[in-house]
């Protein structure tokens, strides 16, 4: 583990420069994300569609299917069977998302409802653990909230006071797609504890 530069941490590695969330393999497709729909030789039903808050599309010969909650190659293999039946021989299915809307976040340690959290548009600290039902206060640590992400492919971090944040003295920082959230619980003797105890009030680390 090594110490780097105080501040805070950089977009991480699944957010390009334009801000699309390019996440791992197993995202799974949400509302409103856009996806892009391609048949291998069939270019008429080529379509760029968004899923509706029920987690559904609409498209051509085959009408309304069920996107919500599947992973891009559990989709791509229903609308191939979907296609096969009847309409297509062979299908290659591809499909891409163009606008990722749904990503999601893990929130752990001292917190009410530890667990993985689908976030829309900017979410920032203190929303995040909202989500989570609020800090446990009979346990929680509130001058080690640890804030995880890759970034230039190596895991880093940064430690954060809550209190410095509630009270406007440390920026509320924004969150990103895989980002996760550590709750510190007080008098805990974790190898996070013993590095927070070390660093500043806001400070970053990263190890390899």
């Amino acid at each position: 583990m090594t110490t780097a530069k105080a501040g805070a941490l950089p977009a991480p590695d699944t957010t390009a420069a334009s801000g699309a969330y390019e996440g791992a393999t197993d995202y799974r497709i949400g509302a409103q994300d856009l996806l892009e729909i391609s048949i291998f030789g069939v270019q008429e039903l080529n379509k760029e569609v968004r899923v509706n808050s029920n987690g559904q599309v609409s498209l051509p010969l085959i009408g309304g299917m069920m996107a919500g909650g599947k992973t891009i190659p559990e989709f791509e293999a229903e609308l191939a069977k979907k296609y096969s039946e009847g309409f297509l021989q062979n299908p290659q299915v591809s499909v891409f998302v163009k606008e990722f809307t749904s990503q999601r976040i893990t929130l752990e340690g001292a917190v009410a409802k530890p667990g993985i959290y689908p976030i829309t548009g900017r979410t920032s600290l203190l929303q995040a653990i909202a989500l989570a039902g609020g800090v446990d206060d009979k346990l929680a640590d509130l001058g080690g909230i640890v804030l995880m992400r890759k970034v230039a492919g190596k895991r880093q971090a940064a430690v954060y006071d809550l209190r410095e944040v509630r009270r406007g003295n440390i920026e509320d920082p924004q969150l990103y797609g895989d980002d996760i959230i550590v709750v510190e619980q007080s008098g805990s003797k974790t190898a996070f504890r013993r590095f927070i105890e070390s660093m500043p009030i806001l400070g970053v680390f990263r190890w390899f």
